[in-house]
C-alpha cells in the first residue's frame, strides 16, 4: 500500500539521475515567454463559467518537451501521464488534468497561426545576446534536410505540384464538404538528391555562433533550393566573420558579405580544369576546424533529440513553426 510520502520519495530517486528536463528547468527563465504567448493567444470569453483553459506557459513547456523527445501528440499525452519526471517539469501532480492530444494539437495550430515560434526564438536569442552568452566571434551557416512522409502521387499530380498548383483530385470535397485529401497531402515539400541519397521535405537553414554553437538565426525552405539561396536571410550586419563550406562560395555571395562588412572564411571551390592549389587546400583545412562545428548542431538534433529532423507535419507553415520550436529547444538545451 502506498504511503503518504511515497510520491515525493520516488521523485527524489528520479532526480538523483539528473533527468535532462529537470536540469533545463533550473536554468531557463520560463516567465519571459508568458506575456508574448498570452497576449498573442488571448480570446475574450463569450460567457462566464466553463472549464478554465490550461496555463499557456505549461502548454509551451509541453512543446519544448515534445521537441526534445520527438514525440507525437498522442505519445506526448501518454508520456506526461506515465512519467513522473515529465509531470514534475510541467508542475503537475498525480490526479491533475493533463491536456489530451487534441488540445496539444490545437495549441500548436494557434502558435503556428500567430507565427510565435519565430517570435519566441528571437526573444530567447536576444536574451542570450544581452547576457553576453553569444560571443560574436564568428558565425557558421549550414542547412540540413528535414524529411517528411513521402507522398504517393500520380505523375500528373506531381507535375501540377511542381508548377505550384493544387491538383484537382486533392481539392475535391468529401461527403461532409471538407477537403479531407488535401489536408493529408503536402504540396509544399520537394524532392532532392544529395550524395546519392533521396530526400523529400524541407531544409532547416541555420546561422550558428562559432564559439557557443547556439543558433542565432534560421530560415526554412523546401528541400529543392540550393543551400546558398538562403544566405541573405541568415547573415546581416551583426555577423563579422562567416564560416561556410564551398556550397556557399560564389561571386555574388562574396560581394554581399563585403556590403555587410563580414569577413569571408567560406571554403574555396575547385573547378573542372582548375583544381585547388596547395595553399588553397591548406586554407580550407584551417577553416574546416571551425566550420565543422556546425555539424554538431544537426548531430545533436539527430542523436540526442531522437531524430528530430524527421517530422510528420503537412505544409510549410506547420513545418516552419515546428522547425522554429526545434531550434529553440536545441538552444535551450545547448545553453543548459
Amino acid at each position: 500500500m502506498a504511503g503518504l510520502f511515497d510520491y515525493e520519495f520516488q521523485l527524489e530517486k528520479i532526480n538523483q539521475h539528473k533527468p535532462p528536463l529537470q536540469k533545463l528547468d533550473k536554468v531557463i527563465e520560463w516567465e519571459i515567454f508568458r506575456k508574448p504567448i498570452e497576449e498573442a493567444l488571448h480570446v475574450e470569453p463569450k460567457a462566464p463559467g466553463g472549464r478554465p483553459p490550461y496555463d499557456k506557459l505549461m502548454m509551451f513547456k509541453i512543446i519544448i518537451l515534445q521537441k526534445y523527445y520527438n514525440l507525437s501528440d498522442e505519445q506526448t499525452e501518454f508520456q506526461i501521464k506515465d512519467r513522473l519526471s515529465f509531470m514534475q517539469f510541467l508542475g503537475l501532480q498525480i490526479g491533475d488534468n493533463v491536456p489530451d492530444e487534441k488540445t496539444i494539437w490545437l495549441f500548436k495550430e494557434q502558435l503556428k497561426e500567430k507565427k510565435l515560434s519565430q517570435t519566441l526564438f528571437e526573444l530567447f536569442t536576444s536574451q542570450l545576446f544581452n547576457n553576453g552568452i553569444v560571443a560574436r566571434e564568428g558565425s557558421m551557416v549550414d542547412a540540413s534536410f528535414v524529411d517528411v512522409p513521402r507522398q504517393r502521387n500520380s505523375r500528373k499530380d506531381n507535375a501540377d505540384i511542381k508548377k505550384g498548383a493544387v491538383p484537382l483530385e486533392f481539392a475535391k470535397k468529401d461527403a461532409n464538404g471538407k477537403q479531407s485529401k488535401l489536408c493529408q497531402k503536402d504540396t509544399d515539400a520537394r524532392w532532392m538528391t544529395k550524395n546519392n541519397e533521396r530526400h523529400y521535405g524541407y531544409k532547416n537553414h541555420v546561422n550558428v555562433d562559432a564559439h557557443t554553437k547556439l543558433i542565432t538565426k534560421f530560415s526554412v525552405s523546401s528541400a529543392a533550393p540550393h543551400d546558398s539561396t538562403e544566405l541573405e536571410n541568415l547573415v546581416d550586419e551583426d555577423d563579422n566573420i562567416l564560416y561556410a563550406d564551398s556550397a556557399y562560395r560564389s561571386a555574388k555571395i562574396e560581394e554581399y558579405l563585403q556590403t555587410k562588412e563580414c569577413i569571408s572564411h567560406v571554403h574555396e571551390k575547385g573547378y573542372r580544369g582548375k583544381p585547388l592549389d596547395i595553399e588553397q587546400k591548406l586554407r580550407n583545412s584551417i577553416k574546416s576546424k571551425i566550420r565543422a562545428r556546425v555539424e554538431h548542431v544537426f548531430g545533436y538534433m539527430t542523436n540526442s533529440m531522437n531524430d528530430a529532423l524527421h517530422m510528420t507535419s503537412v505544409g510549410i507553415q506547420r513545418i516552419e513553426s515546428n522547425i522554429g520550436f526545434l531550434n529553440l529547444a536545441y538552444n535551450m538545451f545547448r545553453y543548459e
